[in-house]
């Protein structure tokens, strides 16, 4: 697998290319002006080592200019003339100006650094914070890969453009003020000639910058790509390997290198060109000056001294100016990455504070949705339209319906991901958009559809919920949440690392882990978004026990599509289209709501009608939900008389009836389940339809919605508890709760 793979990738036609190109878009392009600009104002807290650093910049090619010239004096004052009495002297004197050049450059150099690398730490930091502000609808939109590359080599281009690429614009500027002054102070004709091949080099320099410029913004794009696929492929790697797509991301991965290797070719072949063209008019210049300077020796009016000075004068000084094509050619390549970076600055938070917003501490927790309306962005459908609930402290509603239906919208809404286009959302009574976001979020404790846990310790992410946790109040979490007992069992406790995205963890582990998470939060508002999504039935039991401890005594809001978990809420908000349908009791819903009741039947296929019962252990709290049993398959049903006796017999033999065992646990001989939390024993249910199969007894109902039979409660002799009585068609079997 591994050699196709390989071979795929090296063998993929370059013409692939641009399969990909939409991956990560083009950013808008910004003048040079303008992000200077931008950026300069960030450099306020060091200008002052700036300025040092600037002074010593200056001062190397003051110090190199006057070395140059002791060859003058070494050549006029004591080669020509013989006369070594100056030589002990202009010797040390070159010893102490290389000496000093020395010292000077590597401090210039040392403080450079600083003020470039203080410069992107914190404009870094500056973007990473933006990020922070920024709506989940950025993100669900963007490839996180590119704004990974972002984060890293684009801050650095802006480091070049803004710090590195002044600094050497000013000591080329210096270098060029001094050559130039020296070559005057030697001889001005010569001078005026040495000028006459500049113009060349910005000639050439401006020519080639706008196509670097253009390679270069590609190869930047490419870059996020790169990242991007990269990302989005490792992050999904279990996904790949089990469908063997192995060969097609390499492939995939490939055509974004291959796009950044073109791309790098076609600058690197500019800035290669920018060299020899150079030097070709570096060459022209020097032999124009060298042909006059020889006729100038010839006549006498320069020395032999004067002449090598001033050809090593003008060697430094087309330096300087070739130089200055090559930097305008290097800030034209981080162009593109300084308008990335903007790009990503110029993006505004889709939720904001007020100005002023309203202070709230701990709220009462009384949450209230006003004729809420929201289409997503860029989206027409709304996914919820006018959204009318009430939630009192300490109630638990539970919010219910099929996918796509905006259940998962609305905990965006209550953590104001995003605000509503229309109608209002208020927290004891004040609206949540004039609450400051840490105000409202300190009040609101969440477990999320996708369970997330930071590469830390256990102790480190329940302390994510309260970073000013002892360690007493987090293993008091950890207990309360069930999560002390597999702790216990891990090497290192409660400082064993869960491995990036707790992946060290079972699901159910993380489930639980982000649960103790929300206890140590302590908020009086509770979002419970698909609490036991993706878990078997064993670890859906684990997790709902302290889901119940969590709830318990605040205001919560629960979406599920597993309709077992929500059967004990206070009131169940069925939503259809992003439209409340019907509220009420699971029993309520699922007796008058066609909608629900197929929802409850998609869930549990094997499941006949419903009818409620009196007696037996609760899943959550204090309402009921229907039982289901099979329908019976007897020829016919058994008089009546004959079943209320056989009940009143059985009832209190358990063992003798076919019993259903819990999801989680099971049953164990004599009707006893092993399910730890559990506090309530296994109790004989009666399993009775909603319309019974043959002709009713008595008086006909004139009511459009089904009732359930007359049921006759009687008492049970061992359990104590009331145990209805069924029609004589019915059947009874002992149930374990799930």
């Amino acid at each position: 697998m591994t050699g196709t793979s390989q071979d795929t990738a090296r063998d993929a036609p370059e013409n692939d290319v641009d399969e990909d190109d939409n991956l990560v878009e083009l950013a808008p392009a910004v003048p040079l002006r303008a992000i200077f600009r931008r950026f300069w104002p960030h450099t306020r807290d060091f200008r002052g080592r700036m300025v040092l650093s600037l002074l010593l910049t200056g001062a190397v090619p003051a110090i190199s200019t006057a070395s140059i010239y002791l060859y003058k004096v070494l050549v006029d004052d004591v080669l020509t003339p013989h006369d070594f009495r100056l030589f002990p002297m202009i010797a040390a004197l070159y010893l102490i100006l290389t000496v000093t050049e020395g010292v000077v450059s590597w401090v210039d150099e040392v403080l450079t650094a600083w003020v470039g690398e203080r410069f992107v730490l914190n404009l870094r930091v500056e973007l990473f914070t933006h990020l922070q502000r920024l709506s989940l609808g950025f993100f669900e939109r963007r490839q996180l890969g590119d704004i990974m590359s972002r984060l890293g080599g684009d801050v650095s281009e802006i480091e070049t453009l803004v710090l590195t690429g002044v600094n050497m614009a000013l000591t080329y500027a210096f270098q060029i003020l001094l050559f130039t002054g020296m070559l005057f102070y030697l001889d001005w004709r010569l001078a005026l000639a040495a000028f006459v091949a500049a113009p060349g080099f910005l000639l050439v320099a401006r020519v080639l910058s706008r196509r670097i410029q253009t390679s270069a913004r590609e190869l930047r794009r490419r870059s996020g790509s790169i990242s991007a696929v990269a990302e989005e492929s490792l992050s999904n790697l279990a996904l790949v390997q089990a469908y063997d797509r192995q060969t097609d991301e390499t492939a995939r991965y490939r055509r974004e290198n291959q796009g950044a290797f073109s791309a790098q070719m076609v600058a690197t072949r500019l800035e290669a060109l920018f060299g020899p063209l150079s030097n070709v008019v570096e060459v022209v210049g020097v032999l124009l000056v060298m042909g006059f300077a020889v006729w100038e020796l010839a006549n006498g009016r320069v020395t032999l001294g004067e002449l090598l000075v001033f050809v090593a004068y003008l060697s430094q000084l087309y330096g300087p100016v070739a130089g200055f094509g090559g930097l305008w050619n290097e800030m034209s390549s981080a162009k593109a990455g300084a308008e990335r970076i903007i790009e990503m600055l110029d993006q505004e938070p889709a939720v904001v504070d007020r100005a002023e917003p309203m202070p709230l501490h701990r709220a009462a927790g009384t949450l209230a949705l006003q004729q809420v309306t929201f289409t997503y962005p860029e989206t027409e459908r709304p996914a919820l339209s006018g959204i009318d609930l009430r939630i009192t402290p300490g109630e638990k509603i539970a919010v219910v319906g099929a996918s796509g239906a905006g259940k998962t919208t609305l905990t965006k809404l209550l953590l104001r991901f995003y605000d509503p286009d229309q109608g209002r959302i208020t927290l004891d009574g004040h609206d949540i958009r004039d609450v400051s976001l840490s105000d409202l979020r300190r009040n609101v404790a969440a477990v999320l559809q996708e369970t997330l846990v930071f590469d830390g310790t256990i102790a480190d992410n329940i302390r994510w919920g309260r970073p000013d946790a002892t360690d007493h109040e987090i293993e008091q979490a950890a207990r309360a949440a069930d999560v002390h007992r597999f702790v216990q069992d891990l090497p290192d406790g409660y400082a064993t690392r869960v491995g990036q995205r707790g992946r060290l963890l079972s699901g159910g582990q993380r489930q639980r882990l982000a649960i103790a998470r929300a206890m140590i939060r302590d908020a009086p508002v509770l979002l419970l978004d698909e609490p036991t999504t993706g878990l078997d039935a064993e670890s859906s039991e684990r997790v709902l026990a302290p889901l119940r401890r969590l709830m318990d005594g605040r205001t919560t809001l629960m979406i599920s599509h597993n309709l077992l978990t929500v059967t004990d809420a206070d009131r169940i908000v069925f939503l259809e289209d992003g439209r409340i349908t019907a509220v009420g009791t699971h029993t309520e819903l699922l007796a008058r709501i066609p909608g629900y009741a197929r929802l409850y039947r998609l869930h549990h296929p094997d499941a006949a009608a419903p009818q409620t019962h009196t007696a037996g252990p609760r899943s959550m709290g204090r309402h009921h939900g229907p039982v289901f049993a099979t329908p019976d398959r007897r020829p016919s049903p058994a008089p009546r008389s004959e079943t209320i006796a056989r009940h009143r017999a059985d009832a209190p033999q358990p063992a003798a009836a076919v019993a259903h065992p819990a999801p989680a646990t099971g049953a164990v001989a004599g009707g006893t389940s092993t399910n730890w939390f559990d506090p309530d024993p296994p109790t004989l249910r009666i399993r009775l339809p909603l319309v019974g199969p043959g002709p009713r007894k008595g008086p006909r109902r004139h009511s459009a919605t089904p009732h359930p039979f007359p049921m006759q409660a009687t008492r049970s002799a061992e359990s104590g508890r009331h145990a209805a009585v069924a029609p004589d068609h019915a059947v009874a079997q002992p149930v374990f709760r799930p």
